[in-house]
């Protein structure tokens, strides 16, 4: 029998195409594993076996039909609750949403039927995409976050309950829950992926992003994802039709890197913070600066335009739900509605001045190494974490992927984040996967 767990995606696709493995074999195994893990991590608000058997059955009779298969034929894809579904229910983490759907399908759930995957089921988020964290546990320890927003799916996929999600991130919610849980974590340059029919908690900062458990996987979808959408306006027109090719070719000689010892080094716990120090010195062309100073007027920023945002996108649940909301959401609305013109104004023009100043790394070298989070998983269900080591990137719009390359306190998963310049994704993901394949041998 096929181990359907240790195939790469672009592997397990070609044996659906060939009917050497069917769809429904494949979602048979992910079924088994939510059986068995799901009372315990809560990855999932909406799953129903019986109808995912359904579409993998229709999936398998289509191929047999001897008509053309998308890239992920078959493949079953957890996506975070917050993106519009018209099957199921999107909840967004908030009891005010309780049993709502969307009266259509999100651009990427569209673009991933598409390419003939499944949606499997929709995946614990903070609420909102906020704070509040859900009921998920850490697959690695049950006593522990996962982290957030995206909490669901990164564990889904740590867990082997899902070969890939998606998620979003709007300070560090897609990199942090992949370093807590041990798995790829990418959030793309901003504007390659359509926030069309998702939750918007901020027009300036949301980002769509995945989770796998290779680069090459999360190259494979985001070739499928990254598409101009005219009801997006930040979208762009970016060809990603060889983002797996070159993702594979890898850079043309060894590349360079920069790493950024942050502010925030001195709240990293002493086991990760060794494990950072060794692994960097385990590498000759990594270089180690002090954190630019205007990084700091970024973590201001950011926080200017998020709590401005939430204020005005989530309104009508503050005037009217405003008891049925946390204290973390009821706080930041709170803030949020205090802001000047002028000082969002500020924050958003800053966003151009600072990038200008921090494309000229690219001009000597291939990538910023940071730690992905500070530290493994908290103890504890009552926080996600910090995003301290993530808003810049949010705010600067960059491609940054984290990769669990290393172990902290009690064995735990560490993420090492990497940063590429805007809209060079292609590039960046082939360095991405070259460090990678540097760690596994």
């Amino acid at each position: 029998m096929i181990d359907v767990f240790s195939l790469r995606i672009e592997e397990l696709v070609s044996k659906i195409k060939k009917g050497e493995i069917s769809s429904v074999e494949v979602c048979e195994k992910y079924i088994e594993r939510i059986s068995k893990f799901e009372k315990a991590i809560k990855a999932w608000v909406h799953f129903d076996k019986k109808i995912l058997l359904e579409k993998a059955s229709d999936a398998d009779e289509y191929r047999r039909s001897g008509k053309p298969v998308g890239p992920l034929h078959g493949i079953p894809i957890a996506v975070k609750d917050i993106i519009g579904t018209v099957d199921m229910p999107t909840e967004c983490g908030t009891v005010i949403r309780k049993g709502k759907s969307y009266s259509q399908n999100a651009e990427i759930i569209d673009l991933l039927l598409a390419a003939g995957a499944i949606v499997m089921g929709k995946t614990a988020t903070s609420e909102l995409a906020y704070l509040g964290p859900p009921k998920t546990t850490n697959p690695h320890d049950y006593s522990r976050t996962p982290g957030g927003s995206s909490s669901g799916s990164a564990a889904a996929v740590a867990s082997f309950m899902a070969p890939l999600s998606i998620g979003s991130q709007t300070g560090g919610s897609i990199i942090r829950p992949a370093s807590y849980c041990g798995v790829v974590g990418y959030k793309p340059s901003y504007g390659l992926i359509s926030r069309n029919g998702v939750l918007r908690t901020s027009y300036a900062l949301d980002h769509i992003g995945m989770f796998g458990r290779k680069v090459e996987d999360i190259a494979l979808l985001a070739k499928t994802l990254i598409k101009k959408d005219n009801y997006d306006p930040a979208t762009i027109y970016y060809s990603a039709e060889n983002i797996l090719d070159e993702t594979k070719k890898g850079p043309l000689f060894e590349p360079k890197f920069i790493f950024y010892k942050t502010d925030f080094w001195k709240i990293i716990d002493k086991k990760s913070r060794e494990s950072f120090e060794y692994f960097i010195k385990s590498f000759k062309n990594i270089e180690i600066f002090d954190t630019p100073s205007y990084f700091k007027d970024i973590h201001k920023y950011h926080q200017i335009i998020h709590e401005t945002d939430l204020a005005n996108n989530f309104a009508i649940y503050y005037k009217k739900y405003k008891s049925k909301l946390s204290k973390y959401m009821q706080t930041a609305i709170a803030k949020g509605n205090k802001y000047s013109a002028k000082e969002y104004t500020e924050a958003i023009d800053f966003k151009k001045q600072s990038y200008e100043s921090y494309k000229e790394v690219f001009e000597d070298y291939h990538g910023v190494l940071t730690p992905s989070s500070p530290g493994v998983a908290l103890k504890g269900l009552k926080s996600t974490g910090t995003a301290e080591f993530n808003k810049v990137w949010s705010y600067l719009g960059t491609p940054c992927i984290s990769l669990p390359l290393l172990e902290g306190e009690n064995n735990l998963p560490l993420g090492v984040q990497i940063v590429g310049d805007r809209y060079d994704d292609h590039r960046f993901l082939g360095v991405a996967r070259w460090l990678e394949k540097e760690c596994e041998n």
